[in-house]
């Protein structure tokens, strides 16, 4: 990496996002870089690069870097490379793919949605991806065995081939449009099985780990791990709606004009195309709905939990935890 900036002089803590995460700006611009798709053009070469700046500043050194490019070394690190373990991701299972993967799969979910074979074979293909996301992604503090992953992964794919194959058959009888908005349904319905599932440990057994605003860890609740896992599987419904309910109507516009008929190649390149519209900014503003360190008042947590925060000294009225993604 060229250095075309003044090298920095005061430490930068890098392993803290760059922008206040208090925000919501803040947090949209940090989701930006984390899923921006260019990231996957980075060639093998300068991954080691990022890596070894990212290695060296963590451990004292000189990088001899102006602030963005630390930051951009930084970023192309995050982009592939596990946050825990430090071992570089799988290609398809990085936060840059989830744009492009998820338009294809998306874009083709939306256009082959009469036939039942279509519907099945897109379906399993949309949760097969999601669980390499979910495996690749998992946490290296509490790690997902690969029997919690595998019972999520044909639970979800169940429940979206139940959706969406049952509404396919209660829809016949209604206008088009409603028939095109069933993948979304499936999509939205696999999540509320998919998430929980996957964190079933946290919100049943070990709980999350809880800590105050200088994060100093105060104990563990099941109550806020529930709550997490809620916000997330808000967050991946939020991000499903643009990509699954935008095309659709468009699409229908054009039916009706009988630009579909005259045309009907259109139909995979242009929901494709824009499902990648859609979800290059709703993938990072729905991350962004919530705070990653989120929070919580003693008095919602599990009595035994909040007693026992309580006898501190100096116990805080709110506590914080890591919602997930």
């Amino acid at each position: 990496m060229t250095n075309h900036c003044p090298v920095i002089m005061n430490r930068v803590n890098i392993d803290e996002p760059r922008w206040d995460q208090g925000t919501y700006v803040g947090r949209a611009k940090h989701f930006f870089t984390i899923t921006n798709p260019l990231n996957l053009l980075c060639t093998p070469a300068q991954l080691d690069e990022a890596k070894i700046v990212v290695d060296k500043y963590r451990g004292g050194e000189d990088v001899n870097l102006g602030e963005d490019e630390l930051w951009r070394a930084k970023n192309i690190y995050d982009s592939a490379f596990h946050p825990d373990t430090g071992e570089k991701m799988t290609l398809i299972g990085r936060m840059s793919a989830q744009v492009p993967m998820n338009m294809t799969i998306t874009g083709c979910m939306l256009t082959f949605y009469k036939t039942t074979p279509a519907v099945v074979f897109w379906q399993w293909i949309n949760q097969s991806f999601n669980a390499i996301v979910n495996y690749t992604n998992r946490s290296g503090d509490s790690p997902v065995s690969v029997q919690q992953l595998g019972t999520s992964y044909v639970l979800a794919t169940g429940g979206a081939l139940a959706t969406a194959l049952g509404l396919n058959s209660l829809v016949k009888s209604m206008p088009p449009l409603i028939g095109r908005l069933v993948p979304f349904t499936a999509v939205a319905a696999a999540n509320c099985v998919n998430i929980p599932m996957m964190r079933m440990r946290e919100w049943r057994e070990t709980g999350v780990t809880l800590m105050d605003e200088d994060n100093n860890v105060l104990g563990t609740s099941k109550k806020a791990a529930k709550q997490g896992v809620a916000m997330v599987v808000i967050s991946r419904i939020m991000m499903a709606v643009p990509s699954c309910v935008l095309p659709p109507i468009l699409m229908n516009i054009l039916e009706k004009r009988g630009t579909l008929k005259r045309m009907p190649w259109i139909a995979a390149p242009l929901q494709v195309a824009l499902c990648g519209v859609c979800l290059t900014f709703a993938t990072p503003a729905c991350c962004a709905l919530f705070p990653q360190k989120a929070s919580i008042a003693l008095s919602s947590l599990e009595p035994e939990v909040s007693d026992k925060i309580r006898k501190l000294p100096n116990a805080p009225e709110i506590v914080y935890y890591n919602k997930g993604l």
